[in-house]
């Protein structure tokens, strides 16, 4: 019986063992199979204003679909232009990714003007969607409007001959024929209308999404993303030196969403809200300086002129989260040595944080700061100056013992007998006094007042 029990049981382990190794090759031909059925297209909204927050976070999504091996991104874009710098950063990515871009205007009614026409420009594809527009691309300082001529007729010869001096000033003169170059440089490497490019520029031409694909601007006229995706199937681009054929047949679509710290920095670099800060920072100031010590609006103009310069691009994003967090440590000491009633600890604090966002990205594949770890210092800080305030409070609510306020309605003992002027005692001390009842020697009187070094006495009540 034993044997016939070893026998089942050796019976069982060889049975479990071969569902175990089937179940494995189940699992690993699924495993095998994951690559082939994870593939997806990554959708990136461009919407609004390019500046600073939008250029780092196209960028990164643009590496991060990189390194998660997406068939094509998609870049759909509502904008009226933005930055040069943060253009030209985009672009830089679209041109160093092995990923295909394609820049999509959409929905309709949008449109890709200025920096955005630039952007379509670089894309590997670029199309549009119905009752849509691009074009404007003449670069305007942030001082005014450029004076740049308008665009010649392409047959008047006579014109394109003329030796005469072009309008606009020098420097004007330099951004436009910078622009045009580049975008020209853009239209050749993608095989696109290069003279209608330079008109965009010269003459701030435009055009709805049927002309453009007529001009040989864009290449596709989409409804919607997937209409997008039938049409770029077989459709041979040239990423990084491979020349790539698009397999978008029954992609997914994975959109990337600006995390909240994009989000608050898109805010911070909306040309609205960071002229207002620019506004708010002189003003602080100025408020400052006209009452030195108020120590409030300095700190809210200190706070506000940084963000407004960081919005404005004028300050790199690490230069201006480096400037805030030292700003904010200065105030934080400060803070320690000047009686500002909490301004300059929770102005401090709230300068360390934003400037702690702005300095460590969030997504940055190098070595970084995490986010709990801001979050735990801001919490502990806030702490710190509560309780700072708390005890300055309770030691105001204290009783006073020194100065004249402890001496009114002390008791003090004549000296000699007086009438309305006499000597008293008090702590030791002879004082001059004065009283309006007579009082005589040795009597006991309360202090009532205290005028210069006179002390104004009642005789005390039995």
């Amino acid at each position: 019986m034993s044997r016939v029990r070893s026998r089942r049981l050796e019976l069982r382990i060889a049975q479990w063992l071969s569902i175990g190794l089937l179940l494995g090759h189940s699992a690993s031909s699924q495993t095998a199979a994951d690559p082939a059925a994870d593939r997806f297209a990554t959708l990136i909204q461009l919407n609004g204003p390019i500046g600073p927050a939008m250029s780092r976070y196209v960028e990164q999504s643009i590496v991060d679909a990189g390194y998660q091996h997406s068939v094509v991104v998609i870049l759909e874009m509502d904008t009226p232009g933005g930055l040069d710098t943060s253009m030209r950063d985009i672009i830089k990515a679209i041109l160093a990714s092995p990923v295909p871009v394609v820049a999509y205007v959409a929905p309709g009614g949008a449109r890709a003007a200025s920096a955005g026409t630039y952007i379509l420009y670089a894309s590997h594809l670029a199309a549009m969607a119905p009752a849509t527009d691009l074009g404007a691309a003449t670069p305007i300082s942030i001082g005014g409007e450029s004076s740049a001529p308008p665009d010649a007729p392409a047959d008047d010869k006579k014109q394109k001959d003329s030796k005469q001096t072009p309008a606009g000033t020098t420097s004007e003169r330099k951004a436009i024929n910078d622009a045009v170059a580049y975008i020209r440089a853009l239209a050749q490497l993608r095989g696109r209308n290069a003279d209608w490019a330079e008109s965009a520029v010269r003459g701030a031409a435009s055009l709805p999404a049927k002309d453009a694909l007529e001009q040989h601007v864009i290449e596709i006229v989409a409804t919607d993303v997937a209409d997008l995706l039938k049409q770029l199937q077989g459709r041979k681009v040239t990423a990084q030196d491979r020349q790539i054929v698009l397999d978008t047949e029954g992609l997914a679509v994975r959109s990337i969403v600006p995390d909240w710290r994009t989000r608050v920095l898109l805010v911070l670099t909306n040309p609205i809200i960071a002229y207002g800060l620019l506004l708010i920072g002189i003003y602080g100031l100025l408020l400052e300086g006209y009452n030195p010590g108020a120590v409030l609006p300095g700190v809210v103009g200190a706070l506000s002129l940084l963000l407004a310069l960081y919005g404005m691009q004028l300050l790199d994003v690490n230069f201006a989260g480096l400037a805030l967090m030292v700003l904010g440590i200065g105030l934080i000491v400060a803070e320690f040595f000047m009686p500002a009633f909490g301004s300059l600890g929770v102005g401090g604090l709230a300068a360390f944080v934003i400037g702690s966002v702005i300095l460590f990205d969030s997504h940055s594949s190098q070595l970084q700061v995490a986010l709990p770890l801001i979050e735990g210092i801001a919490v502990a800080g806030g702490l710190v100056i509560a309780t700072i305030g708390w005890l300055a409070a309770r030691a105001r609510r204290r009783p006073l013992s020194t100065g004249v306020e402890t001496m009114i309605g002390a008791l003090v003992e004549a000296v000699n007998d007086c009438e309305e002027q006499g000597v008293v005692r008090y702590g030791g001390e002879l004082w001059n006094a004065r009283t309006a009842s007579p009082l005589r020697s040795g009597q006991q009187a309360r202090i009532v007042k205290v005028i210069d070094m006179t002390l104004l006495v009642e005789p005390k009540l039995d």
